[in-house]
């Protein structure tokens, strides 16, 4: 039995359902602390400029203008946080924060950004911003992503490292979120997100710090890991 060209098309058109729809699954399956679509980057944040838009055309201005202007250090320490963890915090918290010392820790935080990978991700797949050096690609260096530029994951999984670390250790509040919003700012010097990218990540990061709180199993890891931590840093002046 011959296949018609119009059988062909609905065949592929039904896998490519198929095989999105078991991507979405896949991503959701690994949710920790929340659930899919709470919180919601597509309902929380508002769409990134128009590319024929006068604010698009200043956001670039903006891109330019920090990437120009950003030192070789500052260049260098973003491109070395291109994976990170909150073990990137240590600086701000101090040096017994370290992951040998601090197993619970760990695997909260991982599960933690995770959720905020997840969340993220679902945002730049509904908005589908291109990046700054995919709009002018004179702006391109390093290795480059290839995902969409809006929110900004860094941004916004930095910040959510830092709420949630910030709750853990209040006294250290203002030097985490200081040292989240640096790293979020490391992406416009590298031309890697625009300043918008950047601003709605740290809305999302909010959103998604706020969600967790409801969760009974994120609260009970967050009990656990204050009091590895609280041990921790008593050994550390003994």
């Amino acid at each position: 039995m011959r296949i018609s060209l119009f059988d062909r098309r609905q065949f592929f058109a039904a896998l490519t359902i198929v095989v999105l729809a078991n991507n979405v699954l896949a991503k959701n399956s690994s949710l920790n602390f929340i659930t899919a679509g709470h919180p919601d980057a597509a309902e929380i944040l508002p769409p990134p400029p128009a590319l024929d838009s006068v604010e698009q055309a200043a956001d670039m201005e903006a891109v330019k203008s920090v990437y120009h202007a950003a030192s070789d250090t500052d260049k260098t320490a973003a491109y070395s946080e291109k994976k990170f963890t909150v073990f990137n915090f240590t600086g701000a918290v101090g040096p017994w924060f370290v992951e040998t010392n601090l197993p619970k820790t760990t695997a909260f935080f991982e599960k933690v950004q995770t959720d905020a990978e997840t969340v993220t991700d679902a945002g730049k797949d509904f908005f589908k911003r291109p990046r700054p050096y995919t709009t002018d690609p004179t702006l391109e260096n390093g290795k480059l992503e290839k995902s969409f530029s809006y929110p900004s994951g860094h941004s916004t999984e930095s910040m959510v490292l830092a709420l949630v670390l910030a709750d853990l250790l209040p006294d250290q509040h203002d030097a985490i979120i200081a040292h989240a919003r640096t790293m979020g700012w490391h992406r416009v010097q590298i031309a890697r997100h625009y300043p918008t990218d950047i601003y709605a990540g740290r809305v999302l990061a909010q959103a998604i710090a706020r969600q967790f709180k409801k969760s009974d199993a994120f609260e009970k890891e967050f009990a656990e890991v204050q009091a590895e931590l609280k041990t921790a840093r008593e050994a550390s002046h003994n």
